[in-house]
């Protein structure tokens, strides 16, 4: 086949290429579409929901207790997160708004620094398709909406693309021109990176003066996950020579040999899948590099002119990313939801709100451990203050041993309350009863020494049994938030487990 007829036929397949099918599969895959939506949609309610009952108020605890304004903190999080997540689907507007605009064209993003020949191998593909009449359209974006230009894409030597600009191709196919990820300017590295979204395969560019900068791929690595195709494009595979012409040395440009680009494609090759495999992406997406020069093809006019600068071989690796790229483009509607539902929630909610859930955790198990402790600690302070007085009471009411018992009883009662409140602050508790705090001498004790053993004994006893019942108290206000948290953690690694179940599907 010559170059002409395999330009051709380059032109007509990717021209057309997204045309819709109308056959009983594509219904089916239609209604597959839909129903993996209605999953997805349904996830993020569940999800919404147990969110929004979370960590409710603790009866037993007082808002200034550390643990309840943790719980506080932590309940407004979720629904801080709420309104968070909305919002960032609400920005995502823009980028589903160009893919519906296109919806029956394949869209290819191109990228890569600037000055590495992104507009200009635009304007070359623009030309080509135009000279086979095929349909053509320029355009740019302008507040999210598609403005139609009848001029080519900017091209020079500095950073020209300051807009998202592209081209439609026949009537199958987009190429979105954008500023670059590395953009010197921040507004239009964060403009290429809000419209990433919107492609369903990538062509990355570069320089053969410096191919294959694999430190870019971390700006794609997000929409490399979502298995769109990758196709390294070496921009500018020439040199310059002199050469003799009419007896006078001039600068000639020339194209790389075959052997000096394979040795590049080779090395972006392996590099590439190394960083690939770094960031923990799956190598299928990456395409073989393929070497280019355009200004060769246009300076060097001939049947051969487009083999030799690479161009044929571009038109095979573009119709190879195509199948994939429409694979990802008849799925995209669900796979958009599935990114913001992988993305921004689950990532938020992994990196923001389950470190704190658990902090939370630890938390309510520390104090649960330091409220059985403060019970033996209760009764030592307690005791060392009440027994001291034992003695002078009994001298007083010696003969009088139910006045004896009610005084016993009060200076208990105040001990008692006075470790309850010192110990236990933060915690409502129930007013003490009379019962709690009653020392009952046993009848029929004879002797001074056996009425102090008996009212030692007797004050321990009432202690213990008061102190044991305030800290049951506390451990039970803490149980639903407890439980509360372990219910929030299962909840969202069986949500985590479902989510990934609805992505395997979609992708098989």
């Amino acid at each position: 086949m010559n170059a002409m007829a395999g330009e051709q036929q380059f032109l007509a397949h990717a021209g057309g290429s997204a045309a819709g099918p109308t056959t009983a599969n594509h219904q089916a895959g239609l209604a597959q579409l839909h129903s993996q939506l209605q999953q997805l949609q349904a996830w993020q309610t569940q999800l919404q929901q147990g969110l929004g009952s979370a960590l409710a108020p603790t009866p037993g605890l007082q808002p200034s207790h550390p643990l309840a304004q943790q719980a506080q903190a932590l309940h407004q999080q979720c629904q801080d997160l709420q309104v968070r997540w909305a919002q960032q689907w609400s920005a995502l507007q823009p980028a589903r708004s160009l893919a519906q605009d296109f919806e029956q064209r394949v869209i290819l993003l191109v990228f890569g620094k600037f000055n590495a020949g992104k507009s200009s191998l635009c304007n070359f593909l623009a030309e080509r398709f135009a000279a086979q009449g095929q349909p053509l359209r320029f355009f740019h974006l302008t507040n999210g909406a598609v403005v139609e230009s009848d001029e080519p894409l900017r091209e020079g030597a500095t950073e020209t693309t300051a807009r998202l600009q592209g081209l439609c191709l026949g009537t199958g196919l987009v190429l979105l021109d954008t500023p670059g990820l590395h953009s010197v300017t921040p507004e239009n590295a964060a403009l290429t990176q809000r419209f990433t979204e919107s492609a369903d395969g990538l062509l990355w560019l570069s320089s053969s003066t410096s191919p294959g900068q694999v430190q870019e791929l971390d700006e794609l690595a997000r929409e490399l996950r979502r298995n769109k195709p990758l196709l390294p494009v070496i921009t500018r595979s020439d040199l310059i020579e002199e050469d003799e012409v009419d007896g006078e040395i001039q600068k000639c440009l020339r194209n790389k040999t075959p052997g000096n680009r394979a040795l590049q494609e080779a090395d972006v090759q392996a590099r590439a899948q190394g960083k690939l495999r770094q960031l923990g992406i799956d190598v299928s997406v990456l395409k073989r590099p393929v070497s280019i020069s355009v200004h060769a093809a246009r300076s060097q006019p001939g049947p051969d002119a487009l083999a030799d600068a690479g161009l044929l071989r571009l038109y095979t690796a573009i119709t190879e990313v195509l199948a994939p790229a429409q694979a990802y483009k008849q799925r995209k509607p669900a796979e958009v939801l599935l990114h913001h539902l992988e993305e921004n929630v689950q990532g938020a909610f992994d990196a923001e709100l389950l470190p704190k859930l658990q902090d939370l955790q630890r938390a309510l198990a520390q104090e649960l451990e330091r409220l059985q402790q403060s019970k033996a600690a209760m009764l030592r302070a307690a005791w060392r203050q009440a027994i001291p007085a034992l003695p002078g009471l009994l001298e007083l009411y010696a003969d009088r041993l139910p006045m004896l018992s009610a005084e016993v009883s009060a200076l208990v009662e105040g001990e008692i309350s006075e470790q309850l409140r010192g110990h236990l602050a933060g915690y409502v508790l129930s007013a003490l009863p009379t019962e709690a705090a009653a020392v009952v001498l046993p009848a029929g004790i004879a002797g001074p020494d056996a009425l102090f053993a008996a009212l030692q004994n007797a004050v321990r006893v009432q202690m213990e049994a008061a102190f044991a019942a305030a800290v049951d108290a506390c451990s039970h206000a803490l149980e639903p938030m407890l439980q509360q948290t372990e219910k929030m953690q299962a909840h969202w690694r069986q949500s985590a487990q479902d989510l990934q179940v609805v992505g395997t599907a979609l992708r098989a």
